[in-house]
């Protein structure tokens, strides 16, 4: 199904997308960088509305999301294409996918609701691939699901405009945002993408009261010094020291099979310089059975939610406090 854009303007023949950062001006007949979007005769098409190559039922604590709805089912959808080209997709065979992928099959919102009552899911996640690029089908979708009392979230590289986060107000409801460095030449050689515009774009998300977590794949070589970690920390605790953050090991993917995993030890160590800038909630992810896989209290200590990889244990809570010592938590149950 090819739809008109919701979020574009006109210059003359020329037409400036505005669903994401890079703001693409397309003469006519040119594709947007996403590959999804199309100036056709001075309106801007959208070719990838309902087109859904991966379909899961997980648990949230995998997008990952650890203080959002801890143990819930959220049902996963993802597209094709991305408007990154990251070197290290560990989902590339969608992300890096056109409009020919053949292994796609067309949904309608109302389906999407559907498959989530069937489920008996919590909620839905707009994951896998880029879900900004998906934007007018995640949005109308979204709002059916979100008036029948399901929670929404996104899984997303932080490259969501302004507008498009202003159309999503009072429906989105939580992001991971994968921020992959904290500098701007690794997102230029890696990513082909800009760091200030994925700033921004949380900043945004957190001034319009989205639950964030964010994650840091630690790459080595790449962004893993202990003073770009530190920088990252320094940002993420000018926002809240109360959001929470992943660091997650690399593996070799894609175009970067040269690159080894990440050291357990140099994950444990971003953890350290974290909590040392003042955040309260820092995780390890990709290290099934870490300690840090866990949640404790920022206050005491005390293990709050236990967890064997994706899935709790135990969860030691009263409401949203510490049972021990009473400090609130900012974890949403």
């Amino acid at each position: 199904m090819i739809v008109e854009s919701y979020l574009y303007e006109k210059e003359n023949d020329t037409v400036i997308c505005k669903t994401c950062m890079h703001r693409c001006k397309l003469k006519p007949g040119k594709w947007g960088i996403c590959r999804v979007r199309k100036n056709e005769d001075g309106v801007l098409k959208v070719y990838n509305y309902g087109l859904v190559s991966s379909v899961a039922l997980d648990p949230i604590e995998k997008k990952p999301l650890h203080n959002f709805k801890p143990g819930s089912a959220v049902l996963s959808f993802g597209g094709v294409s991305c408007n990154f080209r990251c070197k290290h997709c560990q989902n590339y065979t969608i992300s890096f996918a056109d409009l020919s992928y053949p292994y796609v099959r067309e949904y309608t919102p109302e389906e999407i609701l559907e498959l989530t009552k069937k489920n008996r899911a919590d909620g839905i996640a707009w994951t896998y691939n880029e879900p900004s690029i998906w934007h007018e089908f995640a949005l109308d979708s979204s709002k059916l699901v979100k008036k029948e009392g399901y929670y929404v979230v996104y899984v997303t590289n932080g490259y969501m405009s302004f507008e498009a986060i202003d159309q999503f107000e009072g429906i989105l409801d939580a992001a991971n945002v994968d921020v992959k460095a904290f500098n701007e030449d690794f997102y230029k050689r890696i990513c082909k993408a800009k760091l200030e515009n994925v700033l921004k774009s949380v900043e945004y998300m957190h001034k319009k009261g989205i639950f964030l977590e964010l994650t840091y794949l630690v790459i080595p070589g790449e962004n893993d010094s202990m003073e770009e970690i530190r920088e990252f920390a320094e940002w993420v605790y000018g926002l809240s020291k109360k959001i929470p953050v992943h660091f997650s090991r690399f593996h070799p993917d894609h175009q970067m099979l040269d690159k080894p995993p990440t050291p357990v030890s140099t994950l444990e160590r971003a953890i350290e310089v974290a909590k040392d800038v003042g955040l309260e909630y820092v995780y390890i992810g990709n290290v099934w059975g870490h300690r840090y896989e866990d949640t404790y209290c920022p206050n005491c200590g005390h293990l709050l939610i236990d967890r064997d990889g994706f899935y709790i244990v135990r969860m030691d809570l009263d409401g949203n406090r510490c049972p021990e010592c009473g400090y609130k938590q900012n974890i949403i149950l």
